[in-house]
């Protein structure tokens, strides 16, 4: 299984240029967290962009989900980062892994995963949500999403 997570609301930049996690941003990584917990999502690995945001995100269901899972940010969850880097790198994973990023490379990634296509109209993907995806052959398909945050 592969789970895409887009990060909860962060505060404006004009605020803090970091983006931190808003109260309200929090609040939901942690309510959507524990309801993949309760649906038995238990990633072995979580890599995050590195962004302040998205590694809150990813904190959050590290607490909810998986406490030991490897955590890590990694390359290719930037919001402008070709979806093909991630792509890549799960060729040969075997582990259930969720990566945590940032909009426009979520639903870029999304559609390649499940087209196998770089190119053409992305994927919706729900704010601020989640996307479980399982591998049928050298294809993706959608397991099941979370409600628009």
């Amino acid at each position: 299984m592969i789970y895409l997570v887009h990060h909860a609301h962060a505060v404006e930049p004009d605020v803090d240029p970091q983006r931190p996690l808003s109260a309200a941003g929090r609040a939901h990584a942690m309510a959507l967290a524990a309801a993949a917990a309760h649906r038995g999502v238990r990633p072995v690995v979580i890599w995050h962009s590195g962004k302040l945001r998205a590694r809150q995100t990813a904190e959050a269901f590290r607490a909810a989900c998986s406490s030991q899972a490897e955590f890590a940010a990694i390359r290719g969850l930037q919001p402008t980062d070709p979806p093909e880097w991630i792509r890549d790198r799960l060729v040969d994973e075997t582990r259930e892994v969720m990566l945590v990023g940032h909009f426009p490379s979520l639903p870029r990634i999304l559609h390649l995963l499940v087209t196998g296509r770089a190119d053409g109209e992305a994927n919706a993907f729900p704010l601020h949500g989640l996307v479980q995806l399982r591998a049928v052959g050298d294809r993706w398909v959608i397991e099941w999403e979370s409600e628009e945050g």
